[in-house]
């Protein structure tokens, strides 16, 4: 967004418009001294997008909310969940909780929260329950997370599908999904725009791209949301896919749920952009199969070492020491229960030539007809902090990994929905292992509560949280990675210069 020479000279200038400035007058350029260093500044307004939970009768869906206190974060402001215009408006609502919001007309709040520091929660149930388009601005902003759960107590995807609200962006890679007999996948987009955005969806097999024409040119309206399913856009039968959204104008929030006939199913979030080496935290330590999918988009085939960063350090799985991947085709690889009853991050590094590669995994916990699917795509570092909503005292796991150093970690467990008091613990990681830590449970805990990870010094760490809960002897469970909340970001400290009116 551009704004006058007038404006920047005064510094009221929009923070996109002082990055856009200093990135084009650097020192490099203009042989300008350099400025000094940026600040680390919180973010004043923070969008997000949460799909269409389900189009099963019988689905719960629960919304959690949650913004962390951030330092010289703005006063005021507020949070707000509202559907997706274009869709039902009978969602089937069940009311709220700490929020007091409703899902039951398309102009009201699924939840609104009161302050930050706190988790809000809002439900719904049934078929009919919309995409929503979410706003945070103010002290709101910073960090702002909010997860989407559902539980499906039978049929197709039965089980616990859960997916962390994501902003809009321009391009997603999904390894993993899927188009064979027994599954079911749905990209799920959802435009928050003013204007129509108009999106391609390319698939990628075993043997390279897969003509599907009418992935092309597909238009997703203002305000609106759009599930394709997979298996209409091709008459190919693959398991092991890779999908990738681009868009040619506008932009758009992106998720594949991936549902199976009789294994269960999940959200399968983007994967972290095209790199050398991947990371995918937080294997269950009970996993029965776990599944390998990547993809090279370039036009080098990469090879890959493949390590597990177990809780005594970096081990190869016997039988899958490495990974050739072919230049524009998925590659897929069982690695069995390679976690062996421990936890487990799965470590992806070049063994030579360093070519990108996107990747996730599908997860299995269970045997027989009791088996139930998630899926971990690589992600990237938690970086200053991340966050995790939708806690409870039983059934969560947070898994953290630091392969290349080792880390320490604070962890805070917030304030609960309904009542308790915030606790703050630290962790020491070793190198190249991975720990599923006792995390943190707030005092006096009522209702569900947030879990900030803060890298406190030593290498990069990288996270994912676990929800589990046995129904009916079927394992269900839901995994979410931890990247990075976005909570702040980098202002490059700023000069009066008034030589810019003499050019």
């Amino acid at each position: 967004m551009n704004r006058t020479t007038l404006s920047l000279i005064a510094g009221t200038t929009a923070l996109a418009a002082v990055t856009a400035f200093a990135a084009f007058d650097s020192p490099s350029a203009s042989g300008a001294a350099a400025p000094g260093a940026a600040a680390q500044l919180p973010v004043e307004r923070t969008g997000l997008l949460c799909p269409a939970p389900s189009t099963s009768d019988i689905a719960d869906t629960a919304y959690t909310s949650f913004t962390p206190v951030t330092k010289g974060a703005a006063s005021g402001g507020k949070a707000r969940l509202q559907a997706a215009a274009g869709q039902s408006d009978d969602t089937g609502g069940k009311g709220s909780k700490g929020g007091k919001g409703t899902a039951k007309k398309a102009d009201e709040p699924v939840l609104a929260p009161k302050a930050p520091g706190t988790p809000a929660t809002g439900e719904t149930s049934g078929a009919e329950t919309p995409a929503l388009i979410g706003t945070a601005d103010g002290g709101f902003a910073p960090g702002w997370t909010v997860q989407e759960t559902t539980e499906v107590a039978a049929g197709t995807g039965r089980g616990l599908l859960g997916v962390n609200c994501t902003g809009a962006d321009t391009e997603f890679w999904f390894p993993g999904a899927s188009t064979a007999t027994g599954r079911t996948d749905y990209v799920h987009l959802t435009n928050p725009d003013d204007s129509a955005a108009v999106v391609d969806i390319e698939l990628y097999g075993k043997d390279g791209a897969i003509k599907s024409p009418l992935g092309e040119n597909l238009t997703v309206d203002a305000h609106a949301s759009e599930p394709i399913l997979l298996s209409t856009l091709t008459e190919e039968r693959q398991a092991g896919l890779t999908v990738h959204v681009s868009v040619r104008s506008g932009r758009v929030g992106a998720a594949v749920q991936a549902l199976d006939d009789k294994e269960g199913g999940d959200w399968l979030a983007a994967a972290t952009d095209p790199a050398g080496s991947l990371v995918l935290p937080g294997i269950p330590k009970d996993a029965t199969d776990v599944r390998l999918t990547a993809f090279t988009p370039g036009d080098a085939d990469a090879d890959l070492k493949i390590r597990l960063a177990s809780p005594a350090g970096l081990i190869t799985p016997a039988g899958n020491e490495t990974l050739h991947a072919k230049s524009g085709m998925s590659t897929t690889v069982d690695l069995g229960d390679v976690t062996r009853g421990e936890a487990g991050s799965l470590v992806l590094t070049p063994t030579d030539q360093t070519v990108p590669v996107v990747a996730a995994l599908q997860v299995t916990r269970g045997k027989g007809d009791k088996k139930e699917t998630a899926f971990i795509p690589a992600t990237a570092a938690v970086g200053t902090r991340a966050t995790s909503a939708d806690n409870s005292a039983k059934g969560t796991t947070l898994a953290l990994t630091a392969p290349t150093g080792t880390a320490t970690v604070k962890v805070t467990a917030s304030a609960g929905s309904e009542g308790g008091t915030p606790v703050t613990k630290t962790y020491t990681l070793k190198s190249g292992t991975t720990q599923n830590i006792d995390a943190p449970i707030p005092a006096g805990l009522k209702g569900t509560y947030a879990l900030t990870v803060e890298p406190v010094s030593g290498a990069p760490v990288y996270a994912s949280r676990t929800l589990a809960a046995t129904e009916g002897g079927v394992p269900a469970f839901t995994i979410q990675p931890l990247p990075n909340d976005r909570g702040t970001v980098s202002v490059p400290r700023t000069e009066q210069d008034l030589s810019v009116l003499q050019n």
